[in-house]
């Protein structure tokens, strides 16, 4: 404790030899020995230039920390440059995702079905029924056709026709129930038209049908399409992978010819995959753990992938996909194929050609942008893992939809990945998830949610296609081509395939030129200090040297500060030890009568006992004087310490 001290107490005395205790003091020595121009002149010139440079002194050092302030905050914005740069060089052939639109085989899928087909097939005739203006016509035997019906399909969310003849009182008439009386839908008068009249809805009930609402449709053909999918994914959300799987397309039956850079490949050059929308879709060039990534050696059509595919038309579920054709997806390897939101078509009877070109992105991350390397630092788990999938943004939003799903309707939305401990909605063990779905589906504030929570990934490749198409097979080469590809499909001589089912397709690289466009920092720690550093030596002559000047005074303040406190606390602790009195101090008057007359006493004061007679005489050795050595050495001690 006496070393610190020490310590401090040299200091101190040190930092006295510089600009004195006082802040004014401090303030002169550094106006006159700084290296900053102005405030010498301060100190120096008389007292009207002195004000003029002090206030030119405050005023460009009021401008010098708006400058930095503005620096500093356009640092710490983290603003980009973009920059485009063209490349020339040989790329990695994208992979290729190829999907029928028709996701399993009617023959495979129509014992599943065939009572939800039934149902379809009483509401079509039914709404046509309730179109008609003689709607009072409908035949006892078409009214006994609900007596087949099976009531735990349509009991959850049945189809309904609402008459809005009248707009305040509508008439709600459920389609497949056996005891409505389509008697009472008649037309009163002509003054509504039947197709803004009659709409066609699904009931969906909460609360064992207590509460009820109505999923209105433009189109009865939407209505059934909506209700049918529904239904279907209910069904099938019960059946094992393994079973769809079996009740899809092959890739043999599928792919029936296929050609890479001039060099022939076969279904077996694809990685199976099975999507929910689509049923079992087929990869080429994925590059997976193990499969080596193939690159176009040119650009044109010639050293590209052709292929020829057979959708089999015949095979399509008729009420659950209306749309003839093949699905396909150009995407980065390793990703997954969002045929739904990303994919094109491929038409039957057609060549369809398709040009690409790739364009790079690369974007910084934290904190220039909020994008992501590989979603780690997304807090929703991404699904497709389980495909060995990188991240992407459509997982990302997918992933958190069906984590919605799961914890505000308590089970998962078939046409997502399964989340674990979680099971597929089905209308027997959730009733109500149809209007949970439909909730969570026109919910604003859900996919602001998930938007908030995904992000972008840091590096991209999009490709960009110039798709063209031709008639194919002409009419002149059909004939022999349709033996051939039979032949080859089925080894049989009867032609198995035809205009409507067979696809043609032709994807190359249009030119090896592709765009790449990068992200870079617009500042930086150098930008930072030399915009600093300019504005400081353009408005006040300064340098870092002056900086540190500046920092030494502050620093000189601190120490005049703790020099003032220490005083006080030494005069506070000084006056504690002062003894108290109750009068007041004598004047001067009164002190100098008491020293030249020894017998004045004060008027409050008590007179002093007089000395005991007796009293031995003081020691007058003591007053001795002492020698000169020992002088010299307490002096010497003293002026060292």
């Amino acid at each position: 404790m006496k070393k610190v001290r020490r310590y401090f107490t040299k200091a101190l005395h040190r930092m006295q030899k510089g600009p004195g205790y006082t802040y004014k003091e401090l303030l002169v020595w550094f106006c006159s020995n700084t290296n900053t121009h102005g405030p010498k002149r301060i100190v120096s010139e008389g007292p009207k230039k002195r004000l003029m440079w002090f206030i030119l002194s405050l005023f460009f050092a009021a401008l010098v920390f708006w400058q930095w302030g503005i620096l500093i905050q356009t640092y710490l914005s983290y603003g980009v440059k973009v920059s485009l740069s063209i490349g020339f060089n040989t790329m990695v052939f994208p992979a290729v995702t190829v999907c029928n639109a028709n996701p399993f085989k009617y023959s495979s899928v129509k014992p599943h079905l065939r009572d939800l087909d039934e149902l379809v097939a009483t509401a079509l005739d039914r709404i046509q029924f309730s179109s008609q203006r003689d709607l009072g016509a409908m035949t006892l035997a078409n009214m006994s056709q609900n007596g087949t019906l099976d009531p735990s399909l349509w009991n959850y969310m049945p189809l309904v026709v609402i008459d809005e003849n009248d707009p305040n009182n509508p008439l709600v008439y459920n389609i497949f129930d056996g005891s409505t009386n389509y008697s009472r839908v008649t037309a009163k008068d002509n003054t509504t038209a039947y197709a803004e009249r009659f709409k066609v809805a699904i009931q969906l009930c909460t609360n064992n049908g207590k509460q009820c609402e109505y999923k209105n449709f433009t189109s009865g053909i939407q209505a059934i399409r909506e209700w049918y999918l529904l239904q279907f994914s209910s069904i099938f959300s019960k059946i094992p992978l393994e079973d769809k799987i079996e009740m899809g397309y092959k890739a043999e039956e599928m792919i029936l010819t296929c050609m890479f850079g001039g060099e022939t490949c076969s279904y077996r050059n694809f990685t199976h995959i099975y999507d929910q929308d689509y049923g079992n879709c087929y990869i080429f060039n994925w590059g997976q753990e193990g499969q080596e990534l193939l690159v176009s050696a040119n650009p044109g059509a010639e050293f590209g992938l052709k292929m020829v595919l057979d959708i089999d038309q015949e095979e399509y579920i008729p009420f659950l996909q209306t749309t003839a054709a093949a699905r396909l997806i150009l995407h980065q390897q390793r990703s997954f194929p969002f045929l739904k939101d990303l994919g094109i078509y491929g038409m039957p009877g057609t060549e369809t050609s398709i040009a690409v070109q790739v364009d790079q992105t690369e974007h910084l991350e934290a904190p220039y942008s909020s994008c992501t390397m590989d979603g780690s630092d997304i807090p929703v788990a991404n699904l497709y893992e389980k495909y060995n999938s990188s991240y992407s943004i459509q997982s990302c939003l997918r992933s958190c939809f069906q984590e919605g799903m799961v914890r505000q309707c308590n089970c998962a939305h078939y046409l997502y990945p399964l989340p674990d401990g979680a099971h597929y909605c089905n209308n027997k063990e959730d009733p109500g998830w149809v209007s949970c779905y439909y909730r969570m589906k026109d919910s604003v504030m859900e996919r602001e949610r998930c938007i908030d929570l995904c992000q972008q990934p840091c590096n991209d490749s999009n490709y960009k296609m110039t798709i063209s198409m031709a008639e194919w097979p002409s009419a002149a080469a059909e004939d022999w081509i349709f033996h051939v590809l039979s032949y080859e499909k089925e080894s049989s001589e009867k032609i198995t395939v035809n205009r409507n089912g067979i696809i043609r397709l032709n994807i190359y690289f249009q030119e090896y030129n592709y765009r790449s466009v990068s992200d870079s920092a617009a500042t930086d720690v150098v930008w930072l200090l030399s915009n600093l550093g300019g504005q400081f030596g353009f408005w006040m002559g300064g340098s870092v040297l002056c900086i540190i000047e500046f920092g030494e005074i502050i620093i000189d303040c601190c120490w005049i500060t703790i020099l003032k406190l220490l005083a006080w606390h030494r005069l506070r602790k000084e006056k504690k030890r002062r003894p108290e009195y109750a009068d007041p101090p004598p004047t001067v008057s009164e002190l100098v009568e008491g020293y030249t007359n020894p017998d004045f006493h004060h008027e409050d004061t008590e007179p002093e006992p007089m000395p005991i007679p007796g009293t031995p005489p003081p020691k007058y050795d003591s007053l001795r004087v002492r020698q000169m050595d020992d002088a010299i050495e307490v002096i010497s001690s003293d002026e060292e310490q």
